[in-house]
């Protein structure tokens, strides 16, 4: 039967009418239908370190958490955050006044463009850019202005001449993610520094989407934006446990920053969830206080899982962009004959039980993104292998 309505209106809010269901919801049901290996939703299929999830049982048997925790975090949470943003970093934050706890980095992307955009305000995004960013931008009335990254030797790179370009006087925030999702590009600290003084010369917010903040391979560093000259007083840095302890499904994020900053973050996260993962905020305390061999060993085991994954697609014929950073890579599906991402990802689980994600969904330019592919290695290394055997049938 019709729904019953009185009005011709559509029911959803237009400021979301362009978005529809997720293409992670689209092709991991795609791969649960087809039996696929889903090298498309970025989540491990272990998980992490035995000691965290024992922690987490802790926590639940001894009450810590299973009641409405504190609305800024537990205090050993953010203690745990301050601690490792000083030991990795060398940045001082106190945990009572510039940490807050968010389920997840994206309800801390939400939060923090809720509470720091009206309608009318540009946000300056790098495209392509996971597809969270547009809609909760939307949802905070702003308009998104895209500066794309494009291919250029092997990887993907910013124009900082055109993101100075990008920025007029109804700018009020740039949003970056770095390691950056989907190209596995990290900006070089001659970028960073190029963005920070573009920031303070035009007096611009900053949010930082940094997750992937310990994966990073080879030559390549992470140095967080707010490290930088004038750059902690309007930077909010944004990170999780999901993906630096294979967790994704507790949904343990946070921020650091300034106190105003956290205080008006926090005035739009505790009408989001309130509060979340109470019992999770104890044992990621824990996990960020694990001794430096942890995050060098899961480095290194991601950084071989990259390479049996990126090797295996360049010999099956794609165009392979290795990336520097996070547990994606990127490829070009052009030298297949292939030019539609979406076309191709489609027919994928059935043509060679494999789905990826077409990069186009994170680009406003769709035309820019329509031959590049996305696929996640935060595999076990046995699937990669089987992934990539049965990707080679498509080079015939």
């Amino acid at each position: 039967m019709a729904a019953m309505t009185s009005s011709a209106r559509p029911f959803l809010n237009r400021r979301l009418a362009e978005f529809g269901t997720t293409v992670f919801a689209e092709m991991s049901a795609l791969a649960v239908t087809t039996g696929a290996i889903n090298l498309g939703q970025g989540f491990p299929d272990t998980d992490g370190p035995e000691e965290v999830r024992e922690a987490a049982v802790r926590a639940l048997r001894d009450g810590r958490g299973n009641q409405y925790p504190p609305g800024p975090g537990v205090p050993e949470l953010r203690t745990a955050v301050a601690a490792h943003q000083q030991r990795h970093y060398g940045l001082a934050y106190d945990p009572d006044t510039e940490v807050l706890v968010t389920a997840g980095a994206t309800e801390a992307i939400a939060a923090s463009l809720l509470a720091l955009v009206e309608p009318g305000d540009e946000v300056v995004a790098l495209e392509p850019y996971y597809d969270s960013y547009a809609a909760c931008v939307a949802m905070a009335g702003g308009t998104r202005v895209p500066v794309t990254l494009r291919p250029h030797e092997g990887t993907f790179r910013l124009d900082l001449d055109e993101l100075r370009d990008a920025v007029t006087d109804r700018t009020r925030l740039l949003l970056l993610n770095t390691p950056h999702n989907p190209t596995g590009t990290v900006l070089t600290r001659a970028e960073l520094a190029a963005i920070a003084e573009l920031a303070v010369e035009r007096d611009l917010l900053v949010v930082t989407d940094e997750v992937y903040e310990h994966l990073v391979f080879d030559t390549a560093e992470h140095v967080p934006l707010a490290s930088f000259p004038g750059m902690r007083e309007r930077t909010v840095t944004i990170s999780s446990a999901g993906k630096t302890f294979s967790f994704t499904g507790w949904k343990v994020g946070w921020i650091t920053a300034p106190p105003a900053l956290v205080t008006a973050v926090r005035s739009a996260k505790q009408y989001l969830t309130y509060v979340s993962a109470g019992p999770f905020q104890y044992a990621v305390a824990e996990a960020l206080a694990l001794p430096d061999s942890y995050f060098s060993g899961f480095r290194a085991d991601m950084r071989a899982r990259r390479d049996v994954l990126a090797s295996g697609l360049a010999e099956a014929g794609f165009g392979v962009y290795r990336p520097t950073g996070t547990y994606f890579v990127t490829t070009d599906i052009r030298p297949l004959g292939e030019s539609d991402g979406f076309a191709f990802c489609r027919a994928l689980p059935e043509r060679a039980g494999v789905v990826a994600i077409p990069n186009a969904v994170f680009y406003d330019h769709r035309e820019a993104g329509a031959p590049f592919v996305r696929f996640a290695f935060c595999k076990r290394t046995p699937v990669l292998e089987e992934a990539v055997r049965r990707l080679k049938a498509l080079a015939g």
